[in-house]
């Protein structure tokens, strides 16, 4: 069981923290997270006021439901998402979705789905975010 699910922004969610290009399929995996897990929090590297501000634009734009203006932040130190700085949630029921393996932390591969990074041009029928979501949906047992 998935009780706990943190998402990476920059690369996996959208383009990056300067251009904002929300990556296709946003608001229904968005949707669909939050259907499959009690818990989605961000786990990004950028600081939360931008995280927050990109988050409000996303929502405002209806690239995102409400709720994502106000998802629980994860702050970490910059070198790996080490999924035990999530608060209360028990590593063998957490996953995280992300771009980039080096930020993975050693020994968590298991709970890492990668996700293709998001990068210019910038696909309309990119399907990074429906090719995952098949992944959690399987791993979630739905």
């Amino acid at each position: 069981m998935i009780t706990t699910l943190a998402l990476d922004l920059e690369g996996t969610l959208i383009s990056n923290a300067m251009s904002q290009i929300p990556r296709p399929g946003l608001r229904a995996f968005l949707d669909r997270c939050a259907a499959l897990c009690p818990r989605v929090v961000i786990y990004t590297a950028i600081s939360e006021p931008r995280f927050r501000d990109i988050a409000a634009t996303l929502v405002r734009e209806g690239y995102a439901p409400g709720w994502f203006a106000e998802i629980e932040f994860i702050d970490w130190d910059r070198t790996t998402k080490d999924l035990h700085r999530i608060a209360g949630a028990a590593l063998d029921e957490t996953l995280l979705v992300d771009d980039l393996r080096e930020y993975i932390h050693p020994g968590q591969e298991a709970n890492w789905i990668a996700v293709p990074q998001f990068a210019a041009p910038y696909p309309e029928d990119d399907e990074g975010l429906t090719a995952v979501l098949g992944m959690l949906e399987n791993r979630a047992g739905a």
